[in-house]
């Protein structure tokens, strides 16, 4: 059985969900990005006890396919652009529509009527907090950064990194309090 789970973005996340639901007493298939599948059927008891151990961790079970599709949507794009450097050979909305095998303008518009922000807006949020983090590392250059993360120019990256922080990437990186957004924040 498939139990969708909110807030699962990293290989950390999969940890702690495998580790905690085995403490459940609970036989796994999968653990992936936003779901679980069990080898046995839960019950309505399971789940709600489930539910209540996961909360601590900011973890919360999804039982509606809006959020499902919704927190997929996130997770994908979390995966793209903070463990895959947002290396794609096409545009966001076909790897959206590959992925979930669905039709981009209904994805797109179940996404803004929920979120309040576009798919596009957050995939930008998304992107802007991994420069943040590439910038705080002081590993590499802007021109590098943005080679990553496949912006068409550093005058691209800078001009957009402006528009969301209210900072040039210079400004930023001099910046002595970096506070950055955890990813479940955006």
């Amino acid at each position: 059985m498939k139990i969708y789970i909110k807030n699962m973005v990293c290989s950390r996340c999969k940890m702690v969900i495998k580790s905690e639901l085995e403490k459940l007493g609970l036989s796994l298939f999968s653990v992936e990005l936003g779901e679980v599948e069990t080898i046995e059927p839960i019950t309505e008891f399971q789940k709600k006890k489930i539910s209540e151990h996961l909360i601590p961790f900011g973890f919360e079970l999804i039982d509606d396919k809006k959020s499902r599709i919704i927190d997929k949507i996130k997770t994908l794009i979390i995966d793209l652009v903070h463990h895959k450097n947002n290396n794609i050979n096409t545009n966001l909305s076909d790897y959206l529509v590959d992925h979930l095998h669905q039709d981009y303008n209904t994805l797109s518009n179940l996404f803004s009527e929920v979120e309040n922000t576009t798919v596009e807006k957050y995939y930008i949020q998304q992107k802007i907090e991994k420069v943040k983090e590439l910038l705080m590392y002081d590993e590499m250059n802007l021109s590098e950064i943005a080679f990553m993360l496949n912006y068409s120019t550093v005058a691209h990256l800078s001009n957009q990194f402006k528009k969301v922080t209210g900072f040039s990437p210079t400004y930023f990186k001099q910046l002595k309090d970096k506070k950055r957004k955890q990813i479940e924040d955006l």
